[in-house]
């Protein structure tokens, strides 16, 4: 009797980061969830960075008849066709970023585009690893509608040793992109289940 591999439904992920520095930590484990994510064949995810650095700081005069500038426009359009996200951010003043906040408010502006979408956090950073920026982006999620996976959840202290980043900022440390893994099947397995599949 021959086996048959059968391949996970595909779901089309945003991964979103919330600092625009070239070497950030959080760039760098999203880079690491496409190559996790290219690696397992028939793992039905496909992950495309998607950059707010382009985007305008928010304001509504920049709307005209119902239309936003085009920068806005192209990400909310990525935003609208992802079936789940991923957002990489560091904590700033026990928060999310500048750039992040900019880019979900943008998205939220009506119609709201993150609706009923499944969402998962990672974040790096010092101490804490970027949990309060974690905490407060679950409760913006609820007002603008996006579903959290609660469990594993990823908060890295990059500084702490053994080297977690190398001078890139690219992920190096095995343990944290075993965990990053886990991260995303537990997103591809609740993105299914809230689209029904």
């Amino acid at each position: 009797m021959e086996s048959v591999v059968v391949a996970s439904p595909a779901i089309k992920v945003a991964a979103i980061c919330g600092s625009i520095r070239k070497a950030s930590f959080n760039r760098g484990l999203l880079r690491s969830a496409i190559e996790i994510s290219e690696q397992q064949s028939g793992n039905g995810m496909r992950i495309e960075m998607v950059d707010v650095s382009p985007l305008p700081m928010i304001n509504t005069d920049l709307e005209a008849d119902g239309r936003f500038p085009p920068a806005v426009e192209a990400f909310r359009r990525k935003v609208l066709e992802a079936d789940g996200i991923l957002f990489a951010s560091p904590e700033y003043n026990y928060s999310v970023t500048p750039p992040l906040k900019n880019a979900i408010d943008w998205a939220s502006r009506p119609p709201n585009v993150w609706a009923g979408k499944a969402a998962a956090i990672v974040s790096a950073g010092g101490g804490f690893g970027g949990g309060r920026a974690q905490y407060h982006l679950r409760q913006i999620g609820v007002f603008v509608d996006l579903h959290f996976i609660n469990k594993p959840e990823f908060m890295l202290n990059a500084f702490q040793p053994p080297a977690k980043f190398d001078g890139e900022g690219n992920l190096v440390d095995p343990e944290a992109k075993e965990k990053l893994k886990q991260v995303l099947q537990a997103l591809h397995k609740f993105t299914l289940r809230l689209q029904g599949r």
